[in-house]
């Protein structure tokens, strides 16, 4: 019986930590190149509120993904050409950028309030690996949003450590000074790091109105953009820790309502503050970490780079 909670749980952990997943992997990119962009959980709402309305209108889930990675993709141009190209801060943008996309997805989801999915991401067993024992229960039977996050992470750990691209994505991080002065267009890299971020987010969003909870609520993001922004400092920059990490905060997630199902006595809010302070707790070790200089951030991360006082 145990054995079987636990699995259930491990399961729900992986589902809850799927769209903290996509806005990490997001944010991580971006801020491989240098840009701090705090305006995730804008996007994510942004997002979350276009692919419902497109699903709706169409009745294609898919269809709707790719709008919201589209909307998130948009949201995320503003931040860009406001700290890439005007040199603006970073900080402030992403601050601004969040506030934009809260009201933003208001507006456009008023009238989507109460209104079921017709169509969602449906959970099926893949292929020869659902058949494994635990292994099988907790990875491979889910929607396929969540296969997406499996690829997503392994294409990227490829990319970013094996391929040129990554390479230059780093150096650009790094000391873009220097990279621009051996020919890498580091407005460019910047670009595209930040819009794909914005296209995660806006995916993590998808995942959350289409497979996660199939509705659409204000705010429904719930802080996860946040949360997404400590996970890519306790993952070191690395998309393998970011899997592990989202599904350690879905699992704190996931840990408050298999509590109350079992009938134990704590209040539903603490339970609900759980992956806040978990997060708190996380940026306290990490903080302590990056004094001590074992865990350290791109050289560049939050700084705009001026070509004319290289």
């Amino acid at each position: 019986m145990e054995n079987i909670f636990l699995v259930s749980m491990l399961a729900t952990a992986v589902t809850a930590g799927t769209p903290i997943l996509f806005a990490s992997l997001g944010e991580m990119v971006a801020e491989k190149a240098g840009n701090l962009n705090l305006g995730v959980e804008g996007m994510m709402l942004v997002g979350a509120v276009t692919g419902f309305m497109i699903n709706a209108y169409v009745q294609n889930p898919w269809i709707g993904v790719l709008a919201a990675m589209i909307a998130g993709g948009a949201t995320a141009l503003i931040h860009a050409f406001l700290t890439i190209t005007l040199r603006a801060n970073q900080v402030v943008s992403g601050l601004a950028l969040t506030m934009f996309g809260t009201g933003l997805s208001g507006f456009m989801g008023k009238s989507l309030i109460g209104i079921p999915a017709p169509t969602t991401f449906k959970p099926f067993d893949f292929p020869v690996l659902s058949k494994i024992p635990y292994i099988g229960e907790i990875f491979f039977q889910h929607d396929a949003l969540v296969y997406l996050s499996y690829l997503i992470v392994i294409v990227l750990a490829v990319v970013l450590y094996k391929t040129r691209w990554g390479l230059n994505l780093k150096a650009v991080g790094e000391n873009p000074a220097a990279a621009d002065a051996v020919g890498i267009n580091v407005s460019l890299i910047r670009y595209v790091a930040v819009i794909f971020g914005g296209m995660l987010a806006g995916l993590g969003g998808a995942y959350l109105s289409l497979a996660y909870a199939p509705s659409w609520l204000e705010n429904m993001t719930a802080g996860r953009g946040w949360i997404a922004v400590a996970l890519v400092i306790f993952a070191t920059w690395n998309p393998i820790k970011c899997l592990l990490g989202a599904y350690i905060f879905g699992g704190v997630d996931a840990l408050g309502f298999r509590i109350q199902t079992r009938g134990i006595d704590i209040s539903p809010f603490f339970l609900q503050m759980l992956p806040y302070i978990c997060t708190i707790i996380v940026l306290i070790l990490i903080t302590r970490e990056t004094k001590s200089h074992r865990v350290s951030p791109p050289g560049a991360l939050g700084l705009p780079y001026d070509r004319e006082e290289r």
